[in-house]
């Protein structure tokens, strides 16, 4: 059975399917069909389907005509029936793994992907699990889906982990050549993923289980979670302290060793930060273990959209001015620079905590025209250097590198800045200049 596998992988003869074409499934697929692979992309999402064999994108980085191409070549259909994935010699799950309201893994769309995969395996297949998950899920999900079906694993069918690490907006880091952490269920299960991951991608770096695998990808975002934790607390100490903290961190990354630059803001957004470390922290309060440093970040980081309201507040009140019936204008709703992506914004949290307490909302952002959240329904401001004279107060949320910020910080009644210095951070409002070029 294994070496069948591996000649059909080695000749680009297995048929490579895809579940789930979202921000993870989408360009995989496009680096196998790109590679000489024939891939079949399964999501449930009819519409999603009807869009891609139209040969349009929903992906930032995946271009039309990319898709467009593969399609006519015969190498990549989209699909929402899953009866296909019985013809499929490797199967690779992408499908979300987000929180529920109490923080608590929601693994609905892992079980269901798992399930459809399950009731169609055959011996001679590979399946890997890149769906970011708490250590043992690939063993603890797969395993006996496989066995349930007499099927033996690294003799029959072959099982991995191997974590997603895309990071969308990046053009210098792809699915492509970001090294792909691999871990198999047995030695033969390796051989294989490895087999086929490095047949498309740069760097392959094989690890000795799945748990390996499941914990560095979650360990590299704990790891982000936690500096910029410190680093937003460094703002609130600094905020107690009448310090700059954008020149306390300046001057401490001027040392060559030792220290690595993170740096405050909004909070957390995005598909993983804000996410994958609680799937840790919710495995090990099952082994009476606290993740304190986990939890602890968790809190000021989810703190902070009220922070920045609260400085929002400060500032009109420095002009005799009540944020409730103010005009406040939001710069940025994306979760990170130039990408149209809102999973898990701060700005979300902002819009909705300035609206509560009765501040006349605006937004701006360059790559998203409107936004729905909890009640809220705003469309994008067409003129902005019109609606930075109209705005009370402006609090800049999202860094786009659309956004000239000195002319910004020029223009504005008043300027809050989550993402840098020049801003009414201790309630000094700044004082106006005509500037001859004005704000994008």
């Amino acid at each position: 059975m294994k070496e069948g596998i591996l000649d059909r992988i080695r000749t680009r003869d297995a048929l490579v399917g895809v579940v789930g074409l979202g921000y993870v499934g989408l360009p995989l697929s496009m680096v196998f069909a790109e590679s000489g692979f024939t891939v079949a992309g399964f999501d449930v999402d009819a519409n999603l389907v009807a869009t891609l064999n139209d040969g349009r994108s929903h992906i930032e980085g995946v271009a039309d005509k990319s898709i467009a191409d593969r399609i006519a070549q015969g190498v990549f259909t989209a699909s929402n029936n899953f009866d296909s994935l019985v013809d499929c010699d490797v199967i690779i799950i992408c499908v979300p793994t987000p929180l529920r309201k109490t923080r608590d893994p929601d693994m609905a769309f892992v079980i269901q992907a798992t399930q459809e995969v399950a009731s169609r395996l055959r011996p001679s297949q590979l399946v890997v699990l890149e769906s970011t998950s708490y250590p043992g899920t690939t063993r603890d999900l797969l395993v006996p889906l496989a066995e349930a079906h007499g099927l033996v694993v690294g003799l029959d069918v072959f099982l991995a982990f191997s974590p997603e690490r895309v990071d969308p907006g990046r053009s210098d880091w792809t699915t492509k050549n970001t090294p792909k952490v691999v871990g198999g269920i047995t030695p033969s299960c390796l051989d294989v993923a490895v087999e086929l991951y490095e047949s498309v991608l740069d760097t392959v770096v094989p690890v000795s289980s799945p748990e390996v695998a499941e914990l560095t990808k979650i360990y590299e975002n704990t790891f982000r979670s936690v500096n910029i934790g410190l680093a937003n607390e460094l703002l609130l100490i600094c905020d107690r302290l009448g310090l700059d903290v954008w020149e306390v961190i300046e001057a401490a990354a001027s040392k060559p060793f030792g220290f690595m630059k993170f740096t405050p803001g909004p909070g957390l957004g995005g598909h993983c930060l804000p996410v994958d470390p609680h799937y840790l922290s919710w495995k090990l309060r099952g082994l009476n273990y606290t993740a304190r440093f986990i939890e602890l970040a968790s809190e000021v980081n989810t703190e902070m959209p009220a922070f920045w309201v609260r400085k929002v507040q400060d500032a009109l009140n420095e002009q005799g001015k009540a944020l409730n019936g103010s005009t406040v204008l939001v710069l940025g709703i994306a979760y990170k620079p130039d990408v149209a992506d809102l999973r898990e914004s701060p700005s979300l949290d902002i819009l909705s905590l300035l609206s509560e307490k009765g501040a006349a909302l605006t937004f701006h952002d360059p790559l998203i025209s409107a936004v729905q959240h909890n009640g809220l329904e705003l469309n994008r401001v067409r003129d902005l250097s019109s609606a930075l004279d109209a705005a009370d107060c402006t609090i800049l949320v999202t860094d786009h590198t659309a956004y000239d910020i000195e002319a910004i910080s020029s223009r504005a009644n008043c300027l809050v800045n989550t993402r840098g210095p020049g801003s009414t951070l201790f309630g000094h409002p700044r004082i106006q200049q005509e500037v001859a070029t004005a704000a994008p």
